[in-house]
């Protein structure tokens, strides 16, 4: 019987395969897949059940049980027959198949993949194929209906989790190094960090500061200029900036406290570096950064200190994100020290609603690339340890540029140069999370610590009214907010703008996983909005960019705004010899401007122009609304004219310019925004008409300079005519500089005349 049961069982070993064999060593038992089944087919059988059915399907289960492990005993003996010869030929095969099995799957892999290559470092994390529409339009909207939220494709939610780094970058599962230096920073009372978010607002306060209108107190900085602190809260406090600032007394969090000199010093000299390494513009923004009031900052150039302010906001953001992180992760090994149960302590609240906590608004993809570049700078610093950054590869190729795109021979002012420099797409959104050591791009929102993102990216996110795919609560818990180059919206579309404010910080819909005994009580309250810090960078005062400050900026620890005023004015730069006749227009009320100045225009000035003498007329146009109801009145009155606007095709705008420089169409509509995108030299102008005061002022004096490009003898009948009220008064100031302005606003005189280019 012995020989017969052997000779059965290598027969049986003979019959399987390689892997079979490797899996029953290993386990001790065939793999459930291989199960021998019978061929011949079981005839199913109809039973009645006896009383005691329960008794004898028990009995069944431990007869089967004990006939399972007599078959296990009988696979273990025979493992014991196999030869080390054959166990050594087996291992080498398996090992061929499994190379070959591998191969297949890489090659499967790389397919799915696209571009991908197979290196740990960039294409493990598999989510950079299975993302490749993570932040698309119509698939990001919150969980909901089956829906997916942000920052997560349309395939099934296993292909797209990936466990490895789903379970690195989680803020619940992880635990604070001992080196990261956090838990220093969380002790110290005087981080500004600390102070900030565990001050507790009380209900009397939040009702005052609804009603009361704000205190204001005006200071002047060395670099910043005349400042103008504000709040809105019962305690207001002003400060100014010390001499000389050491890097402890900032609290950085580590490692920014050693890699900030590297990342900076391309803007730094000698002096500079033993203060703080920071320039003295950076020294004054970071210190009332680092106070956390909200920041308005209008003076901010792409051509002169853009990278400068965008350093030192970097430089905050990751800092804040760090400190943030760090307490999470400390509060998480204390609460696994302590063995604590859900809500014991009210110390370990730490979150908000959400997991984002900054979101940054930059108006190109080449802005979002030097952002994450900066990150990637300030946490590696001068360490030969580089850090882990996902999917780094495919974000250079969707956010970076090819220099030979751009036409060598295209000539353009400078500061078009420095603002449309590098890929210039303005949809586009990005999830980063960041902890310790590691930086993970094309993140879930849900799971990601810093959005980078254009207004044109977050508005196709959030919807409007009635529509079924939208969200908005990953704002719900943003506690850094940084729009920067804040007058690039205005040309592109500040709807968008005012479309995300309105949706700052409100309740979320939905809970998101979040443990609502880590979420702190303010947030709780619907009190994010007065703990939110605003940074609002730009290059130009307006009216609409003090709107969305004074209104949507309301945090707890107060206001500072830049306000400097321009003394000479854009007109200065001006070398046409030229006669500026500024026309003040009345008008009740701010909402009745618009129909003001038109027909202020249509009964005042254009009378003036419909002589065939004064031919080559360009009226320049700033609103597109206010050039679509002048070209329907022109076309109304069979004016004979020409239009070019930013939606114009380039056969039109040849067939207009041609037109209008040789004096076939008297007329010529251009509107601002196509000036900003494309910045032509119009020729053939001789009568110059500023329907409204340009937005960016050094705008007034291109134009005017455009007159000298087809000079021909006839400057002595050039004019140029501006129309203007009292709620233009910024404009106006930057144009004719601030005294001037004064000057006309309030003189009795409706007419103003300035020549420029005398001899």
């Amino acid at each position: 019987m012995g020989k017969r049961r052997n000779r059965g069982h290598s027969q049986m070993l003979s019959t399987m395969t390689k892997k079979q064999k490797k899996h029953l060593r290993d386990f001790g038992e065939e793999h459930p897949f291989y199960d021998r089944v019978s061929k011949k087919e079981a005839k199913p059988q109809i039973c009645q059940l006896p009383e005691s059915s329960d008794s004898s399907h028990s009995e069944s289960e431990s007869e089967s049980e004990q006939e399972h492990v007599s078959g296990y005993h009988r696979l273990l003996a025979t493992l014991k027959n196999v030869s080390e010869e054959e166990e050594e030929d087996e291992e080498e095969e398996e090992e061929e198949e499994e190379e070959d099995d591998s191969a297949v799957g890489d090659a499967e892999m790389n397919e799915e993949a696209g571009s991908e290559d197979g290196s740990v470092g960039e294409a493990a994390v598999s989510e950079a194929a299975e993302t490749q529409e993570h932040m698309s339009l119509a698939d990001n909207s919150k969980e909901k209906d089956g829906e997916e939220p942000p920052g997560v494709s349309q395939r099934s939610s296993e292909e797209f989790t990936d466990v490895k780094h789903e379970s690195l970058f989680s803020l619940e599962t992880n635990f604070l190094e001992e080196d990261s230096g956090g838990s220093c920073s969380q002790r110290t009372s005087q981080d500004p960090f600390q102070q900030h978010v565990n001050k507790e607002l009380k209900e009397k306060e939040i009702q005052a500061a609804a009603s009361s209108p704000p205190a204001t107190q005006q200071l002047k900085w060395p670099v910043l200029g005349h400042l103008v602190f504000s709040s809105k809260f019962q305690r207001m406090e002003t400060f100014k900036p010390p001499k000389d600032i050491d890097l402890k007394s900032l609290h950085l969090q580590k490692p920014l406290d050693s890699t900030w000199a590297k990342t900076n010093s391309q803007f730094l000299s000698g002096p500079q570096k033993s203060n703080g390494s920071f320039t003295p513009l950076q020294k004054e923004l970071f210190l009332i950064m680092n106070s956390y009031r909200d920041l308005f900052y209008p003076e901010r150039s792409a051509l002169k200190n853009g990278e400068e302010v965008r350093h030192v906001y970097c430089l905050h953001a990751i800092n804040h994100v760090l400190k943030a992180n760090a307490q999470v992760l400390a509060n998480n090994s204390r609460r696994r020290s302590q063995k604590l149960g859900v809500g014991e302590d009210d110390d370990f609240r730490d979150q908000g609603l959400t997991r984002p906590k900054v979101l940054i608004v930059v108006p190109f993809r080449e802005a979002a690339l030097r952002v994450v570049q900066l990150f990637i700078s300030l946490l590696e610093g001068d360490s030969k340890k580089k850090i882990i950054v996902s999917n780094k590869k495919r974000f250079q190729g969707e956010y970076g540029s090819d220099p030979e795109e751009r036409p060598p021979n295209l000539k353009r002012p400078e500061d078009y140069e420095a603002v449309f420099v590098g890929n210039i797409d303005d949809h586009f959104r990005i999830g980063v999370a960041i902890l310790q050591r590691s930086i993970r791009l094309y993140a879930p929102f849900y799971s990601s610590d810093i959005l980078i993102a254009s207004p044109l990216g977050l508005r196709t996110i959030i919807g409007g009214e009635g529509e079924k795919k939208r969200d908005f609560d990953f704002l719900s818990s943003i506690e850094l907010l940084i729009i920067d180059q804040a007058d690039i919206y205005l040309m592109q579309n500040w709807e968008h703008v005012l479309h995300l404010m309105n949706h700052m910080n409100l309740l979320p819909l939905d809970s998101h996983g979040v443990d609502f005994s880590r979420v702190r009580m303010w947030s709780l309250n619907n009190w994010s909005k007065y703990y939110r810090q605003t940074l609002l960078f730009g290059a130009l005062q307006d009216a609409q960019i003090n709107s969305v400050f004074n209104k949507h900026c309301i945090n707890a620890q107060g206001q500072v705004a830049v306000r400097n005023v321009p003394m000479t004015g854009s007109i200065s730069h001006v070398l046409v010899q030229l006669p500026h006749v500024f026309q003040r227009m009345e008008a009740q009320d701010l909402s009745s401007v618009i129909d003001a100045r038109f027909h202020f225009f249509i009964n005042k000035i254009l009378p003036q122009y419909r002589d065939a003498v004064m031919s080559h007329t360009l009226i320049y146009v700033p609103s597109y609304f206010d050039f679509v109801r002048l070209r329907n009145y022109f076309k109304k009155e069979e004016l004979n004219f020409t239009h070019i606007c930013e939606y114009t095709q380039k056969s039109g705008i040849s067939r207009a310019r041609h037109f209008f420089l040789q004096g076939e169409k008297q007329f010529l509509l251009l509107t601002e925004r196509f000036h900003f995108y494309k910045r032509y030299t119009i020729k053939g102008i001789r009568n110059l008409i500023f329907y409204e005061l340009p937005t960016y002022p050094h705008f007034y004096s291109e134009v005017c300079n455009m007159l000298r490009a087809t000079s021909r003898g006839e400057e002595a009948t050039w004019t140029c005519t501006v129309l203007y009220s009292k709620y233009d008064a910024q404009r106006l100031a930057a144009v004719v500089g601030v005294e001037r302005a004064a000057q006309m606003l309030q003189s009795p005189k409706n007419v103003h005349l300035f020549v420029t280019g005398e001899k």
